[in-house]
């Protein structure tokens, strides 16, 4: 644990004792510090509200200017069980009896409140000067939808009053940015209760979503990819054999037919690898490079579920390379080149993780593991990036290089993934006739650029606060009308535009020109082109960005040319 976690974490502590002070019937689960902040969650008689924070933010301020030293004592999981028991404090009991026996369990006390707590904490409560309580929200005990509703309340500190300041600055600017509220107002997508994390992409949306996805079909094109598509339902057996059954079965979907098993796909890999095993395949054939953008599922906790970001069902543009082991080093660089060019594309940049083995959950051979991840490693050495080891976090079937990218307002996203795969070869006895006429076993790498597309929507959304550039806005320009004699022009110029492939489309109500004007830009429509009598006349057209910048009245077809260079996708194949 950091230096910032060990603050937040005492903040959370801090908050627990001002909430009990208040409302003593409260009960204590968890409050761990998160990457934003931290939060407590509390199984109150008492729903708290808005206002509360308020008070207990008060409270909490008190508790700190009296800078109680936060002490450890270590106690046997039986006194532990009993403690807790002798307080009513029935969620820490539940905890102190998951403690495996002979493991290390430790309190830790501020003036008079106590809490069962591994540790991580600032020396005294005076440390914790700069912090504010931000939100109150559901949350069920453990995560599981069958267990009790708790109420969790979010905060967050920082070590002065200054970086606090601009974190909450941070945090207004994307309120207004949230892909939920945007997406909302620009007509992109909406939700239904009957189809729980999964997405209605409304027309504007769905020509974003068709973009991004033609975008990277272009492009694959010339990186040697062939596209292929999947079934949606397999046998169970397959996940048995690719190990999900084993290492992922809670997170898929199942159901019965004709006294058979089967699952919803969370991930293309396994049906990749029966393609790649439906004929014989020559090293002259390596490397075979598989595009599918094919629907997933994963079976998501409803209160784990929010806008874009977390849902049920999903799209990824998602790519697996079966290579030879010599081929792999630049293979593996051709895909951080990829990785590079499309976010460029983007405006926006990343940073590199290289996550390893959990040594609780992975299928294979230790060594085979240790070889992948120096292979890994030594990839983004050679592209001279800046990365960082996280350990534990690899798929259970091998490495991987994870992308953090970081949108206009300094958030991050995880997004690209490049995944090193010696098992599932293995499990499937996949082959390849070599140069010396022998079978050999390929390895495969496991790719995605955007990740998933519903995700990669949801930052562009909060990138640009829907603003989009004008290749990718779902509405490139508007025509506008000034009065109802204008209309023939204006009906010509959308037609001349949308012939030339421009998303294109006009105004004639009867609204004041300003109403036009305003509307457009709400939507956020890179041009609008006022046609008005002199235009009509001259057969011109006014073009106004939606920045308000007005220029110059010009002939159509140069328009035209002009939008043309600004709406080219900014990514080639060379």
């Amino acid at each position: 644990m950091n230096e910032l976690e060990k603050l937040r974490h005492s903040a959370a502590h801090v908050m627990a004792d001002a909430v009990q002070r208040i409302w003593p019937d409260a009960k204590l689960t968890i409050g761990p510090p998160i990457e934003q902040g931290f939060y407590y969650d509390f199984d109150s008689p008492h729903p708290f509200s808005e206002e509360d924070l308020a008070k207990i933010e008060e409270l909490m301020g008190e508790i700190v200017a009296a800078d109680h030293p936060f002490v450890e004592r270590e106690i046997t999981r039986e006194e532990a069980i009993a403690y807790f028991r002798q307080r009513n404090e029935p969620y820490k009991v539940e905890l102190a009896e998951a403690i495996p026996a002979g493991e290390r369990i430790t309190l830790h006390s501020h003036g008079k409140f106590t809490d069962l707590c591994r540790g991580g904490h600032v020396k005294s409560t005076g440390a914790i000067r700069a912090f504010k309580l931000l939100s109150v929200a559901g949350a069920y005990w453990r995560g599981d939808s069958r267990n009790k509703m708790l109420q969790r309340i979010y905060g967050t500190a920082f070590f002065d009053g200054k970086e606090l300041r601009t974190h909450l600055a941070q945090m207004e600017e994307a309120k207004r940015r949230d892909h939920r509220k945007v997406g909302k107002e620009l007509g992109l997508f909406t939700f239904h209760p009957w189809a729980p994390g999964a997405v209605f992409w409304l027309p504007k949306g769905t020509v974003l979503w068709n973009t991004l996805s033609d975008t990277m079909r272009r492009f694959l094109l010339g990186q040697g990819y062939v596209e292929v598509k999947t079934p949606l339902i397999f046998n169970l057996g397959l996940w048995e054999q690719s190990g999900h059954a084993a290492q992922y079965r809670e997170n898929m979907f199942h159901f019965q037919s004709e006294e058979q098993s089967f699952g919803l796909k969370p991930m293309n890999c396994p049906s990749h690898m029966l393609l790649y095993a439906a004929e014989l395949r020559s090293y002259r054939d390596l490397p075979l490079r598989f595009h599918d953008q094919g629907v997933l599922h994963r079976n998501e906790a409803s209160g784990t579920l929010s806008g874009l970001t977390r849902v049920r069902q999903f799209t990824q543009d998602d790519a697996h390379v079966f290579l030879a082991p010599e081929q792999i080093s630049e293979e593996l660089g051709r895909l951080i080149d990829m990785v590079h060019r499309f976010y460029e594309a983007f405006g926006l940049t990343y940073e590199a993780k290289v996550s390893t083995r959990n040594p609780e959950k992975f299928i294979g051979d230790v060594a085979v593991w240790s070889d992948a991840e120096q292979r890994l490693e030594q990839a983004v050495k050679d592209k001279g990036l800046t990365y960082r080891v996280e350990p534990h976090e690899a798929a259970f079937y091998g490495p991987k290089i994870d992308f953090d990218v970081t949108d206009a307002i300094g958030r991050k996203w995880q997004c690209a993934t490049i995944q090193l795969d010696f098992n599932l070869p293995e499990r499937f006895a996949l082959e390849y006739v070599g140069e010396d006429n022998a079978r050999h076993r390929p390895v495969v790498i496991h790719r995605a650029i955007y990740g998933s597309f519903e995700r990669f929507i949801a930052l562009l959304i909060e990138h640009y606060a829907g603003a989009f550039p004008v290749w990718l806005a779902p509405v490139q320009a508007r025509v506008l009308a000034v009065s109802e004699k204008h209309e023939a022009f204006t009906r010509e110029a959308a037609a001349l535009l949308a012939a030339r492939g421009f998303r294109v489309d006009f105004d004639l109500s009867n609204d004041k020109l300003g109403a036009k004007i305003r509307r457009a830009q709400l939507e956020k429509i890179p041009y609008m082109l006022v046609i008005g009598d002199k235009e009509v006349a001259a057969r011109t057209v006014a073009p106004r960005a939606r920045d308000g910048q007005q220029h110059e009245p010009m002939e159509l077809l140069a328009f035209a040319d002009r939008l043309g260079a600004e709406a080219r996708i900014p990514l080639t194949t060379s």
